[in-house]
């Protein structure tokens, strides 16, 4: 599941936009590196750092892209060396092996298609917080700096509604 609603302040143009790329590194380095599992993490973490100090939107959605790509590293990581295994070793194709490989592939897809949604959503300045992922970058991401429109250089403008506020938020 996915909410979407909106953000503790309205993110401005850079923000949203660097919020939106730190899903799209991970969709890169698919295409870049699609047998080795470790790429998707090393390009997303590579992004993390560099917005480590970037405003709250920014940091946030970097968390949580980062977050999706270590379960995904450790799922496709297994896939990988069992593979190899099956390849190089003494290890036979099971029915276990193709189930375990299925469902690699299907949350691959789902992971896909949810980050490809999410950085469109969030280049908008809809903040999207997905299941299980949006609850750790909640506890994990500094509230420091978490003022309406923050910017990089401490200006403040505006009011802001309250994180935990359901309004204007959906479920998908």
């Amino acid at each position: 599941m996915i909410i979407v609603g909106k953000f503790v302040y309205e993110p401005n143009e850079y923000e949203t936009e660097k919020a939106s790329n730190s899903y799209l590194m991970s969709v890169v380095a698919i295409l870049a590196g699609l047998p080795m599992p470790i790429f998707n993490l090393v390009a997303t973490l590579g992004f993390w750092a560099a917005n480590r100090k970037s405003p709250y939107f920014v940091r946030w959605h970097c968390n949580q892209a980062l977050l999706s790509q270590f379960s995904l590293l450790i799922m496709n990581g297994a896939g990988f060396w069992w593979t190899m295994t099956i390849l190089f070793g003494s290890a036979t194709i099971t029915n276990y092996y193709l189930a375990y490989i299925a469902t690699i592939l299907l949350y691959n897809l789902g992971e896909f298609i949810v980050t490809v949604f999410s950085a469109s959503k969030t280049r908008k300045g809809i903040h999207v917080q997905w299941w299980f992922y949006g609850t750790l970058t909640n506890l994990i991401t500094s509230e420091k700096d978490k003022k309406p429109g923050y910017l990089k250089y401490g200006h403040y403008h505006g009011n802001a509604p309250s994180l935990n506020s359901t309004q204007n938020s959906e479920s998908i």
